[in-house]
Parts: structure tokens; C-alpha cells; sequence
């Protein structure tokens, strides 16, 4: 008589299994969105709680003027860290304007220095000397603030352009502006994300 062998019509499962069944864990592509998803969560509130501390430390006349429902809108902005680098490409080509510009200011007043000195040394003499020399310092001075005329109306069109490409990278508070007090307002808010810059890194980009 044979004995025939039982069929196996379920699958066979064990409690001291290594591997689970796929259909009880979630797929290594779930887990990483979730791992990602989490950690964004984590960076904003970082991000909010650095800037409610930020504001903290302004005059108030600074804080009445930055909301939270602003600064909650530019934390979610710095989740793209984008941001940081156009703030610090913007403040690297500003520091460079300045540079600039204060350097040949210093050659013009350099260049008048040497006219007087000049002058002094002639063997132009007395009163034609003086006279030349008030008539020559009044002409410096006429110069040097038309120089700084123009100086501020270079910083002012760079400040618009700086204004106009934070804008249209959809920075919130910023738009192209000649009000003092909102220009006011976007130099700290410049400051904060030059700040944040140096503190939202991952462990290996320290």
C-alpha cells in the first residue's frame, strides 16, 4: 500500500523568519520618501525657529514690520538651498561694486592732493597762489561730490537689480522698492539668510 504525501496548499510561514513578506514592509522607495519627507519637516522647523530668534534681536520697529506669516513663507523658500548661493553671489558682486568705487574715489582725492601740493611748490607768487589754490579746492570739492552723486545712483540701480532677481526667484518680501523703511526691512532679511547659510548644513558639509 503506498502512502501518498500530503499537499502543501498554504504557504508556509515562520515567526523566526529573516526576510518579512513583501507584501507586510513598505518598498525601499516609500521608505526613502519618507525618510526625505521628514526630513524637510525637520529643516522648516529649524528653519522657522532660527528666524523667530533672528527677528528677536531686531528693533521693534524692525519686528512689527517682519510677521510671522513672512517668515514662515521664507523658511519654506531656504528648503532650496539655491537661495543661498544668489544671496552670496548678489553680496560677493556688491562687495566688489564697493571696492570699486571707493577705490577711485581715492584716486580723485589722491589726484587733487597732488594739484595742491603742486600748486604750492610753483613759483606762482602771492596773493595769485592763494587765490588759485581756494578757486582749485573749491573746484575738488565740486568734483567729489558730483563723484558721490554718482556713486549712490550706481548702488541704488545695483540694489534694484538685486531687489528684481530675488524677486523673480520668488523670494518673499522682496520686490524692486526705493521705500526706505522696506529697503530697511530686506537688508535683515538678506542678513538672515546669509546667517542661515553658515548653520543649515548637513553633518558632511561641515
Amino acid at each position: 500500500m503506498s502512502v501518498e504525501s500530503p499537499q502543501c496548499s498554504g504557504r508556509i510561514s515562520s515567526n523566526y523568519s529573516l526576510v518579512a513578506d513583501s507584501n507586510e514592509i513598505p518598498s525601499v522607495s516609500a521608505m526613502a520618501a519618507s525618510d526625505n519627507q521628514n526630513e524637510t519637516q525637520s529643516r522648516l522647523y529649524f528653519l522657522n525657529e532660527q528666524l523667530q530668534k533672528m527677528v528677536k534681536e531686531l528693533p521693534r520697529k524692525y519686528q512689527q514690520r517682519i510677521p510671522n506669516e513672512l517668515l514662515c513663507e521664507l523658511a519654506e523658500c531656504l528648503l532650496d538651498k539655491t537661495l543661498y548661493s544668489i544671496v552670496k553671489e548678489l553680496t560677493d558682486i556688491q562687495h566688489v561694486t564697493e571696492k570699486q568705487m571707493f577705490q577711485k574715489r581715492l584716486e580723485m582725492i589722491n589726484k587733487h592732493s597732488v594739484g595742491i601740493q603742486k600748486l604750492l611748490k610753483s613759483d606762482l607768487v602771492e596773493p595769485g597762489k592763494t587765490e588759485t589754490r581756494l578757486k582749485l579746492q573749491a573746484e575738488h570739492r565740486k568734483n567729489l561730490r558730483e563723484f558721490d552723486k554718482k556713486i549712490v545712483t550706481e548702488l541704488d540701480e545695483k540694489r534694484r537689480e538685486q531687489q528684481n532677481t530675488l524677486h523673480m526667484a520668488g523670494v518673499p518680501g522682496f520686490d524692486i522698492t526705493d521705500d526706505a523703511s522696506r529697503i530697511q526691512v530686506q537688508i535683515r532679511l538678506c542678513d538672515f539668510i546669509i546667517r542661515l547659510s553658515q548653520i543649515d548644513k548637513k553633518p558632511d558639509e561641515v
